[in-house]
């Protein structure tokens, strides 16, 4: 089974200092992608980075991603044909 983590769920995880009430999050992410269950989509990736404003961080956080390569999406993704 594959997961995807969205931002908020990354962004808990790292953050240099969690709160506690996030621990679980945490500690369920970091299992899951210790099972290698985890997947990205670039945009999620995006998303992650806009929102860091020092080079340094970016930099220290792109470098920890680039461990998850990009989930592919399509056009398809986004709508499913109802039947009649």
């Amino acid at each position: 089974m594959k997961i995807l983590a969205d931002t908020c769920v990354w962004s808990y995880a790292l953050r240099r200092r969690s709160q506690v009430s996030n621990q679980k999050i945490i500690d369920e992410l970091n299992n899951s992608i210790q099972q290698r269950q985890v997947i990205l989509l670039g945009v999620i990736r995006q998303e992650i980075l806009s929102g860091i404003a020092h080079e340094a961080q970016f930099e220290r956080i792109r470098l920890k991603l680039k461990a998850f390569p990009d989930f592919p999406i399509t056009t398809a993704d986004f709508a499913l044909v109802p039947k009649l």
